[in-house]
């Protein structure tokens, strides 16, 4: 038998002769037993997220199911997380920047490359839940409705739920939201819409549809150099064309040329990168070639 565990049971079994019996049954009290129980070490109290977005009403327990006084830092790392994913998927003719005041508001634009709204130069703004990524999918409303069969005409929200019903935690992502924001100028979609006029046109008089498109982006471009609507530093602003601001700029991306030095950098990164053959499946077929030194 093991010598610790028989102690441990006499142990626990003892008890001492000071013991108050009861009268009647055979109930016995028995001295309080102290126990150590493990604690989670308290906040600081001057700990302070980096970012105050706007948050909901005070309670000891936070949405997502972490503990209030944390809610803070876990939402502004899901957002830093969810635009890094934004930069990283480099979705074509769609810009967006968070806002200054508050990480749960983010300002983008659209550019139209080409179909029935080309030309077209859209500005928005992304809402997100304050109990992100546990609530709610975002909103994404123009700031000036497009004439589109799922762009409400008054609010110029755009039907974000049609395509995430139930936002998933982990599964949805709001690169996801954008992307289907530049699709549906592209796919015209007209089930359940929010602007019948524009759905029923698609559907009965294309020409007058187009019509009134060519009318909307007309009207967006030509407040496309107002204030924004929202005072924030990074709020997405146009100005018309400088020549002493905007000729220099432009002359360089048209003519830069990489520095012989930073084209050598890169070929040698790159050739150690395959030992693979172009063409071929052979490992390791690749010629070797002498570094110079």
């Amino acid at each position: 038998m093991n010598t610790f565990w028989s102690m441990s049971t006499s142990s626990s079994r003892k008890r001492p002769e000071t013991e108050e019996k009861t009268v009647t049954g055979e109930l016995r009290t028995s001295p309080p037993r102290t126990s150590t129980k493990k604690q989670l070490p308290s906040i600081p109290k001057n700990a302070v997220p980096m970012t105050k977005p706007a948050s909901p009403a005070p309670s000891s327990q936070s949405t997502n199911g972490t503990h209030a006084s944390y809610g803070p830092f876990y939402l502004e790392y899901s957002l830093l997380a969810e635009f890094t994913l934004v930069v990283k998927q480099k979705l074509p003719g769609v810009y967006v920047q968070p806002s200054y005041r508050s990480a749960l508001m983010w300002f983008g634009v659209i550019f139209i490359r080409h179909g029935l709204y080309q030309d077209g130069v859209f500005k928005f703004t992304v809402y997100i839940p304050d109990n992100y990524p546990d609530g709610d999918c975002p909103r994404l409303v123009f700031d000036l409705p497009v004439f589109h069969p799922l762009v409400d005409p008054l609010s110029g929200e755009l039907d974000v739920k049609r395509a995430f019903a139930k936002w998933r935690r982990n599964h949805n992502h709001i690169w996801q939201v954008l992307m289907y924001a530049r699709r549906v100028f592209y796919k015209i979609d007209t089930t359940s819409p929010l602007n019948p006029e524009a759905a029923v046109l698609y559907e009965k008089d294309i020409q007058l549809f187009k019509s009134k498109v060519v009318d909307s982006i007309k009207l967006c471009s030509s407040h496309l150099f107002d204030q924004p609507k929202i005072e924030d530093p990074y709020a997405i602003s146009f100005s018309p064309w400088n020549p002493a601001i905007h000729d220099e700029a432009r002359e360089k991306m048209l003519t830069h040329k990489k520095k012989p030095e930073d084209q050598h950098c890169k070929s040698m990164q790159v050739s150690g990168l395959s030992w693979v053959k172009p063409g071929s499946v052979q490992p390791f077929s690749k010629e070797e070639k002498t570094m110079p030194t």
